[in-house]
C-alpha cells in the first residue's frame, strides 16, 4: 500500500489525517514542522506528501520549493487555511500538484489523494515513444520524425501527445488540456486547444482533414486512435 507523509504542525489535524488515511489502509509517516518534514521526504521517499502552509522553522512553500530544487517528484497536495487565488497560485508555483482549502471534507480529501495516485501509477507506465505510422516520437528527449523529415512540435504539443498517450484511444477533454498543459495560471480559451491539435494533425498526417491518429470525440475533446490503425506505444 502506498505510504503518505502528513506534514502538520496541528496535532489535532495531523491526527485526524492520519486516522482517515489509515483506514483506507494508507501507511502513515507524520512530520510537526517543516524541518523535519522536509528531512522525512528526502529520507523516507514518501509516494505522497499532504503538506501545511503555516508552519514553524519551514514553511510549506519552502518545504515544497526545497523538494523540488532537488529534483523530488513527489507528489505534493497542499492543505492549509488561505483561499485566496494568490496564495494558491504561490503553491503551484514552488511545485505543488494540488491544492485544498481548509475546512474540507473527508470524502474530497479522499478523493483527490486517490486521483493523485492514480496519476502517479499512470505516468510509471505512461510510454515514452510513440510510432503512428511513419512518425516516430520521443516524448521524453522531445524529439520526433517523420520518415527522414525533423518534426519541429512545440513543447505544448508534445505535452498534449503525452497526455493523450496516457489514456490511449480514450477521450482527453479541452478542459482537460488547458488544466495540465497550460496549468492555473494561464487564461487561454477551448480554441487555444483546437489550434494546437490542427498544428499536430498538420505534422502527423499526410491529409490533415482527415485526421488518422488523433479524432475528434465531439462535445469532449480529442483522442489518440489506436484501434483503427497499427500505432506501436513504448514504455518506460
Amino acid at each position: 500500500m502506498e505510504r503518505i507523509l502528513i506534514i502538520e504542525d496541528e496535532l489535532p489535524m495531523r491526527t485526524v489525517l492520519q486516522d482517515v488515511l489509515a483506514g483506507e489502509g494508507y501507511r502513515i509517516l507524520t512530520a510537526s514542522d517543516g524541518e523535519t518534514g522536509l528531512q522525512r521526504a528526502v529520507d523516507e521517499k514518501p509516494d505522497l506528501i499532504l503538506l501545511d502552509v503555516m508552519m514553524p522553522k519551514l514553511d510549506g512553500y519552502a518545504v515544497c520549493a526545497e523538494l523540488r530544487r532537488m529534483s523530488n517528484p513527489v507528489p505534493i497536495l497542499m492543505l492549509t487555511a488561505k483561499g485566496q487565488v494568490e496564495d494558491r497560485v504561490q503553491g503551484l508555483d514552488v511545485g505543488a500538484d494540488d491544492y485544498l482549502v481548509k475546512p474540507f471534507s473527508t470524502e474530497e480529501l479522499l478523493a483527490r489523494v486517490r486521483a493523485m495516485l492514480r496519476r502517479i501509477q499512470r505516468q510509471t507506465k505512461m510510454p515514452t515513444k510513440l510510432t503512428l505510422g511513419e512518425a516516430h516520437i520521443d516524448l521524453v528527449k522531445q524529439t520526433a520524425t517523420r520518415g527522414r523529415k525533423t518534426l519541429h512540435l512545440t513543447a505544448k504539443e508534445f505535452a498534449m501527445l503525452r497526455l493523450m498517450a496516457e489514456v490511449p484511444g480514450e477521450p482527453v477533454s479541452r478542459e482537460r488540456f488547458l488544466d495540465v498543459v497550460w496549468g492555473y495560471t494561464a487564461f487561454p480559451t477551448t480554441r487555444t486547444v483546437d489550434n494546437h491539435i490542427a498544428s499536430l494533425r498538420s505534422k502527423l498526417d499526410h491529409d490533415p482533414e482527415e485526421p488518422r491518429w488523433i479524432k475528434t470525440v465531439h462535445g469532449v475533446g480529442y483522442k489518440l486512435e489506436v484501434f483503427s490503425a497499427p500505432a506501436d506505444f513504448t514504455k518506460g
